[in-house]
């Protein structure tokens, strides 16, 4: 455990919390545990995909005061004491809080940074992503506590201090936002309307895009494309001898780029994977996702050797003469190319996906490659600007929300004096 003052009470997890399991409430909202938010409803945010099960009675009651952890993901920080009334997953820790102590410096104090780091220690399983953590460990960590009247001021201060942060962060979150707009609208019209801000137009056939400039051609990119279906996972291969490959999956494909963060193997028979390999200029498309990143893509240009892709990422490959990747890729990705995507997928709730037919029909407004290479180097002078603009703005987020995450952790172990601070 870090340096806390050691003037203050010590006293442990086991003192302040009493596991419960309340059952029986399925007419109570289900709440959700966040890293960044706590406990909170979970229709309250609109990228939580979890399904919450059709019987509710086997769910755990929470009430305003008590302390949630997802002892799955406690290591990340996701715990947090309740403001709301209502349900948790069965497989997550409820505990009641003593109402002695100052329940806002508890939500602080074992969320911050040194708590966090015990958790990750007392946490155990194969891989990080797969960590369990027992109520019997937790309950054995020391925690210290100034008086009463201490607490409240540290809660006081963190709350003025916070409000303040979030305030910023919401201004900042705010101007990326519109950057991020700006950037879609200049994408939007360079893919639909070329670099001249006043085309000569010329009726193109389609509801959602009337009219296209004068010389352009309206076509479906399997005029000027082939298609490459990935591997399906899960198929075993008895008395072959198989190795090992990289490959990508939808999550590793973004709008415009690649996150190779977590980058998966597979194991295949080489004469099977020589089919699945990507090239150089391929153009990855998803299957599905989000409504918003449906048929999201990006060019491959190489970054992983001999790397496949599973059967959930489509690799389109463009012929050289007619069609530039880079193009295709920002038309999928465009207003454009979602509409598309959005109105011809099948969709469920906040999800949808496509399938290779689809794809093949997306109708490409197509200029000569002449000039798609003139509008990809001038859209490249534009939207540099804004990247320069979002990337300093995500720095200033980065660092503020450091200096946030500091400030908690300093005062909740008494390295700030909060009522003087006041």
């Amino acid at each position: 455990m870090p340096t806390i003052n050691r003037s203050w009470r010590r006293s442990s997890v086991r003192e302040l919390t009493n596991p419960v399991s309340r059952k029986g409430f399925p007419d109570f909202q289900v709440l959700s545990v966040y890293r960044d938010y706590g406990v909170i409803p979970k229709d309250s945010r609109d990228d939580n995909h979890n399904a919450t099960g059709e019987d509710l009675t086997q769910y755990k009651a929470v009430f305003p005061g008590d302390l949630v952890l997802n002892k799955m993901k406690t290591w990340q920080g996701s715990l947090g004491i309740s403001d709301h009334q209502g349900l948790v997953s069965p497989a997550y820790i409820t505990c009641e809080v003593t109402p002695a102590e100052n329940r806002r410096f508890l939500h602080y104090l074992l969320r911050s940074k040194p708590y966090i780091h015990e958790y990750n220690r007392i946490s155990f399983g194969v891989r990080v992503g797969q960590w369990d953590m027992r109520y019997e460990d937790f309950r054995e960590i020391p925690v210290y506590l100034p008086p009463r009247s201490e607490q409240d001021a540290i809660v006081a201060y963190l709350d003025g201090k916070l409000e303040a942060i979030d305030r910023y962060l919401r201004v900042k979150e705010r101007e990326i936002e519109l950057l991020e707009e700006r950037k879609r609208a200049l994408i939007h019209r360079a893919v639909t309307r070329g670099l001249d801000p006043n085309p000569q137009l010329q009726p193109s056939g389609i509801p959602w895009l009337p009219e296209i400039p004068a010389g352009w051609e309206m076509k479906p990119i399997k005029r000027m494309c082939s298609i490459q279906t990935g591997v399906t996972l899960g198929k075993t291969y008895t008395g072959s001898t198989v190795e090992p490959y990289p490959y990508l999956r939808v999550a590793n494909v973004q709008n415009g780029s690649l996150d190779l963060e977590e980058v998966t193997e597979i194991r295949l028979p080489k004469h099977l994977a020589e089919g699945y390999l990507l090239r150089k200029g391929d153009v990855l498309v998803a299957e599905g996702g989000d409504l918003d990143k449906l048929g999201r893509g990006c060019v491959w240009t190489g970054e992983v050797n001999r790397c496949l892709h599973q059967n959930h990422v489509y690799a389109l490959r463009p012929e050289p003469s007619s069609l530039s990747p880079h193009y295709l890729a920002l038309a999928l990705g465009s207003a454009y190319g979602q509409h598309y995507f959005i109105r011809t997928g099948k969709k469920t709730t906040n999800l949808a996906s496509t399938n290779s037919t689809l794809v093949l029909r997306f109708p490409l407004p197509t200029p000569p490659i002449e000039e798609q290479t003139a509008i990809l180097r001038g859209l490249e002078d534009e939207t540099s600007k804004i990247e320069t603009t979002i990337t300093r703005a995500r720095r200033q987020i980065e660092r503020m929300q450091e200096y946030r995450t500091a400030l908690i952790a300093e005062a909740v172990t008494g390295k700030i004096d909060c009522a003087a601070a006041s």
